[in-house]
């Protein structure tokens, strides 16, 4: 599933990385406790949070994670926006709650990391 194709799914916005539209991933990963992304995380995903915090784009960093989507209509500051387009993270807000964001994306095809 592309990245567009959840923005579409989730009718969410784009904060930063529509030029990543296109990528396509395998992953999603939700979580709102960045010691559970890295320990359970998988390369060149998806993560789902409601956390809001530079935190999050630093550890979706390390993972190579590829976008981030907010939800419950969080909204990262410009700081946290710099971040991400910085180090080419996709970001997304959507005003699902994470359970229904991920159920939606099940929906489409798109599988947890093993």
């Amino acid at each position: 599933m592309t990245i567009r194709e959840m923005q579409r799914a989730l009718n969410a916005q784009f904060l930063y990385g529509e030029e990543l539209a296109d990528l396509d991933v395998q992953f999603v990963f939700s979580a709102d406790m960045m010691s559970d992304v890295l320990a359970y995380g998988s390369k060149c995903s998806v993560l789902i949070t409601g956390l809001c915090n530079p935190q999050v784009v630093r550890t979706a960093e390390m993972l190579d994670i590829v976008c981030i989507i907010f939800v419950r209509g969080k909204m990262p500051d410009d700081n946290m926006l710099a971040l991400a387009r910085s180090k080419s993270i996709a970001v997304l807000a959507t005003e699902h709650y994470m359970f229904t964001a991920c159920g939606i994306l099940y929906e489409n095809g798109l599988r947890g990391g093993a």
